[in-house]
């Protein structure tokens, strides 16, 4: 479950909005002074701030520039300040979106979906898998094992960083297909078994001391377990 803080001191507007993101499945938590919502959000882990600007003890733009020197955390600006110099600067400053006064709730709802979409595709795409002595680099799409770089097609890869993705997760041949050459499977696995195959042998030349992918027997592959 999604965590998003809140830092909004007046207080119908921050219960409206909490009520209303609980009522879409998130878990909120709400603040309402800008001094206490600093700590909050330097001390808690959320996935997402929703932040007002004029606030009691400390602005919401000091805020914000303290949460840019240590996260990344997607920020949502509340305000009713209007003008577009103003939405420009909360911007550049790292507001990832600025949502204007009066509101829609089910706008705010959508533009907070939207923004934890992104953010978590993106911190997919930085992401480095490790699995014994395999580094799978999401971004560069390559797999380095015991220090050297392996040669994989688009399929093997595809297939390696579906098992690193999800260990312990068995896949089936007819998972592996439409994962991978994201189409119908129609019931010829010569595809996947050869592809597997390579994979396997490819693996097994770069380091034949350890094993990486096994066979389930009549259900599929899976990491082999450490």
């Amino acid at each position: 479950m999604n965590k998003i803080l809140i830092i909004e001191d007046n207080k119908d507007i921050n219960l409206m909005l909490a009520e209303s993101l609980e009522n879409e499945g998130f878990w909120v938590n709400s603040i309402f002074d800008g001094a206490e919502g600093m700590q909050e959000a330097k001390e808690g882990e959320y996935d997402l701030i929703l932040l007002d600007i004029m606030l009691p003890y400390k602005s919401g733009d000091g805020i914000l520039k303290e949460i840019r020197k240590i996260s990344d955390v997607p920020v949502i600006i509340i305000s009713s300040k209007n003008m577009v110099e103003t939405k420009i600067n909360l911007l550049k400053l790292g507001a990832d979106d600025y949502i204007t006064k009066p509101f829609d709730l089910g706008e705010v709802a959508a533009r907070v979906t939207t923004n934890l979409r992104r953010s978590h595709n993106e911190n997919i795409k930085n992401k480095v898998l490790k699995y014994k002595d395999m580094e799978l680099d999401v971004s560069k799409k390559r797999v380095i094992l015991s220090g050297k770089e392996l040669d994989l097609t688009a399929k093997e890869y595809g297939i390696m960083e579906l098992l690193m993705q999800n260990p312990g997760k068995v896949f089936s041949k007819i998972n592996i297909y439409e994962s991978i050459w994201e189409e119908e499977y129609l019931g010829d696995d010569n595809a996947v078994k050869t592809h597997m195959s390579n994979l396997r042998n490819k693996l097994k030349t770069s380091n034949p001391h350890a094993d990486y992918v096994e066979t389930v027997w009549g259900l599929g592959y899976r990491l082999h377990k450490v």
